[in-house]
């Protein structure tokens, strides 16, 4: 491993929260993608994701890695019952977007989108303005939970839950907002502690 840290003098960097897809560079040295082992594809989950600089940077403790995919992929792809993939995603996304994590509010507020096409204006509102811009009871009910979770768990409570549930979320879609917030807000502090994010491909 190298032992300098990687700095980008010229880059020019995004300013703002978008839905367009962001690039990101590392400040430490990914693991060349020809020294990957067996251990880390496993680890990857995916092969595309090789290519990926931030997941060959963390390949450097595969056994993390694969813990953090595996958790990373049931709570954001696993269905079968409890919150809707759109909301688990609104989730991400505020907790993102109130971290000031623009990659990963980048990533997560499209996915928002493509699961909820017709709700995309909204996902803009929350990057636009934040968890004060207006959105219907459900989605106010979920930024809020998730914005109270970033902010410090001790903010969220009892009056959470009941608002949760009286827009109709049963007992496992709460644990599932939950849950989203929870693995981003550490997701986030990982990625904004390892490199920055750059503009969009075709900026």
């Amino acid at each position: 491993m190298t032992e300098h840290v990687i700095r980008y003098p010229d880059l020019t960097r995004p300013n703002a929260f978008t839905q367009e897809e962001l690039g990101w560079v590392p400040w430490l040295e990914p693991k060349p993608e020809s020294e990957l082992t067996d251990e880390d594809y496993t680890a990857l989950v995916e092969r595309s994701r090789a290519a990926s600089p931030y997941f060959r940077l963390l390949v450097r403790d595969p056994v993390v890695l694969g813990a953090r995919t595996r958790a990373d992929n049931d709570i954001f792809y696993n269905t079968d019952a409890g919150l809707a993939r759109a909301e688990r995603e609104l989730s991400a996304a505020t907790t993102s977007r109130t971290n000031g994590c623009l990659f990963c509010a980048s990533v997560h507020s499209r996915f928002a989108s493509l699961q909820a096409p017709s709700r995309r204006d909204d996902v803009q509102r929350l990057l636009d303005l934040g968890i004060d811009g207006d959105q219907d009871e459900r989605w106010t009910a979920i930024i809020e939970a998730a914005a109270a979770l970033t902010a410090t768990p001790s903010a969220f409570g009892p009056a959470h839950v009941e608002a949760l549930r009286a827009v109709g979320l049963d007992d496992q879609a709460v644990v599932d907002l939950i849950q989203s917030a929870a693995f981003f807000n550490w997701a986030n502090r990982l990625m904004l502690s390892l490199g920055e994010p750059t503009p969009p491909t075709a900026a």
